[in-house]
């Protein structure tokens, strides 16, 4: 199963951390902008699956954004965008849709809510991203799902942060992901921290995993980790 990708395009930094650690936890890859022009840059830069995208911008708004995302060749016609905006008159939300939006989402709203508005447009505009919600490595998987995970077939108990970690490796299967990427789509450091948080919880997976098979968690020593390829 792929990877959403997400782009926040929001100017408030407190509402911006809000959404990029929530769509984070729920499995997306996600990117933010917070002008008009770093989100048609990110956007070139970061191909998102969906953009999350704040009407009242400080150098614009986000119709136009809106607007050249869909002029442009270069974008497929399956990018989705979210408007977020405090303006929820009417003629606010017809002009949105006119051009070129998937979904409308006031402000204020609830994490939860927004959630689920992503995850119902990309059911819309890329079924395959959601129609399947096991990630297979081996005898390893884990249903997104129903946040569970086996090898083997038998159950592997994970806690949230080992499970997020688990995921990120998953999702990446095949290639290794430096510490510092799993550090920000884990536990979303930023900067750079002790690397301790991470190998702990290395080995805590392969306390949990090793015991069901052959060693799962490659590391690449001053690099990072990655899963082990899986022999046919």
């Amino acid at each position: 199963m792929e990877s959403a990708t997400v782009l926040i395009v929001e100017d408030e930094p407190s509402i911006a951390d809000i959404l990029r650690i929530t769509l984070k936890f729920h499995g997306f890859a996600v990117h933010t902008a917070a002008t008009g022009r770093e989100a048609l840059a990110a956007a070139r830069e970061h191909r998102p699956d969906l953009v999350l995208l704040d009407v009242m911008l400080p150098d614009g708004n986000g119709w136009e954004v809106c607007r050249t995302l869909r002029a442009e060749r270069t974008f497929p016609d399956e990018l989705a965008v979210i408007f977020v905006t405090a303006r929820d008159a009417p003629r606010d939300v017809v002009a949105g849709l006119a051009l070129g939006g998937d979904d409308y989402i006031t402000k204020p709203f609830g994490v939860d809510e927004v959630v689920a508005r992503v995850q119902a447009v990309l059911r819309r505009t890329r079924r395959h991203i959601v129609s399947d919600p096991v990630l297979r490595h081996g005898d390893l998987e884990m249903d997104e799902a129903t946040y569970s995970v086996r090898r083997g077939g038998k159950p592997v108990d994970l806690t949230p942060t080992e499970y997020n970690l688990l995921r990120q490796l998953l999702r990446n299967a095949g290639r290794i992901v430096t510490k510092e990427q799993l550090l920000q789509d884990v536990w979303s450091y930023d900067f750079d921290v002790e690397s301790t948080v991470l190998e702990t919880y290395i080995s805590y997976l392969r306390r949990k995993l090793d015991h069901l098979g052959p060693p799962l968690i490659e590391t690449k020593r001053g690099i990072g980790y990655g899963l082990r390829a899986v022999r046919a």
